[in-house]
């Protein structure tokens, strides 16, 4: 066996990973038990959740009730990640990150409806969840990704055309949906009259249907890892990537089938959640962080394993994925069910927030200006995130 060369020699610790072929079937059978679970949490809590739910002052009550759920809800989370990925590996890149950001905001849709009409309810809980996916995604995963990545491998590169493209949605939809609100006069308060809601419910989800065609058949190679990269490199990549010798189709069964429990999950773990921040009185945006970390655990994971193993294109098409999906469809998804309630809803942010949202793209181009990245992009955006999370608690 000839020695590797120096230029290969960053690369062979992915190496040392082992090969997911060898392990198909043990997956597989852990991923089918597994589904037992969510099914079994949703069907008793369907059946038993009003009665363990009618009462939450014992804490060792709500801890247990609350830990249960959440554990329940991250695993499937997880498992939707795991086929989203193996359906990528099929179905090769973009379409594999589009799976997994359209199955991830489904699952924020169907959690923010769950807060906002439990308890008290929440109306400004939508907009605190889509700024909170911002900031997480834009400044705490993105630094956490390039950082990593940089001190591995001190640069890595990536298709800049994609990322300019996601940038290019992403800034307008957030100003008119997050930003705008607070400076209309139509309606009082920071939200929308029912014209300039049903325009950003067609804008936002015209544009986006306009950005999926342009990812997926138009300009496929804007969203691909540059060839520059090299084919022994590519190869090496390929070791990470999930193998199934199971079909698409089987795959995108169970991924639906570990996202259907959510319904009744999300609205059971509103409960206890919305009882705990009411009794430490904290802050309102809190609730819109949680869900933003409940949405965005599988994502988070699989771009900063993405960036470990050299392949920051995966992740840059996750973490921006992300935010376009989650701002294109889930307003429009909350301003149609506040709709058909009568619910007022809130989407206007505050000035300080306002000024870190700007903030945050104002970095954010520079960091994907060029193709090359480093631990200085990512210490920036942790920054930042690290300044969003202090703000919640003191303004």
């Amino acid at each position: 066996m000839l020695p590797l060369r120096t230029s290969d020699q960053q690369s062979a610790p992915l190496l040392r990973f082992p090969n997911r072929n060898n392990m198909n079937r043990r997956d597989w059978s852990l991923g089918e038990w597994l589904l037992l679970l969510p099914v079994g949490t949703a069907g008793l809590f369907f059946i038993y959740g009003h009665e363990w739910l009618s009462d939450l002052s014992n804490p060792v009550r709500l801890s247990a009730v609350l830990g249960w759920l959440l554990l329940v809800i991250i695993l499937s989370a997880f498992a939707v990640l795991r086929h989203a990925e193996h359906l990528a590996a099929r179905l090769g890149e973009p379409m594999g990150t589009v799976i997994l950001t359209l199955s991830v905001t489904g699952i924020e849709v169907m959690m923010i409806t769950a807060f906002m009409y439990t308890g008290s309810g929440n109306a400004s809980l939508a907009r605190d969840a889509m700024f909170a996916v911002v900031m997480i995604v834009l400044n705490g995963m993105v630094g956490l990704s390039l950082l990593l990545g940089g001190l591995r491998y001190h640069e890595q590169t990536y298709n800049l055309q994609g990322a300019n493209a996601f940038l290019a949605v992403i800034v307008p939809l957030a100003v008119l949906g997050l930003v705008m609100p607070s400076y209309t006069i139509s309606s009082p308060g920071p939200t929308y009259s029912a014209h300039q809601s049903i325009f950003l419910i067609v804008m936002s989800v015209g544009l986006y249907g306009v950005f999926l065609a342009i990812q997926n058949l138009r300009h496929r190679d804007y969203f691909v890892a540059p060839r520059s990269q090299g084919k022994r490199k590519a190869a090496l990549l390929q070791l990470h990537e999930p193998s199934s010798r199971a079909s698409v189709w089987f795959h995108t069964l169970l991924l639906i089938a570990y996202l259907l429990p959510l319904v009744v999950l999300s609205e059971h773990v509103a409960v206890p959640i919305d009882y705990t921040l009411r009794r430490w009185h904290a802050p309102p945006a809190l609730g819109g962080v949680l869900v933003a970390v409940l949405v965005l655990a599988p994502e988070s994971l699989g771009s900063v394993r993405a960036a470990l193993a050299n392949q920051l294109q995966r992740s840059v098409n996750i973490l921006l994925g992300s935010v376009l999906a989650s701002i294109s469809l889930t307003i429009p998804a909350v301003l149609a069910i506040g709709f058909f309630t009568g619910s007022t809803i809130i989407l206007g942010l505050d000035t300080v927030d306002t000024i870190l949202l700007m903030l945050t793209f104002v970095i954010s181009m520079l960091t994907f200006a060029v193709r090359r990245t480093n631990v200085l992009l990512g210490a920036v955006h942790l920054l930042l995130f690290l300044a969003y999370l202090m703000l919640i608690f003191e303004k």
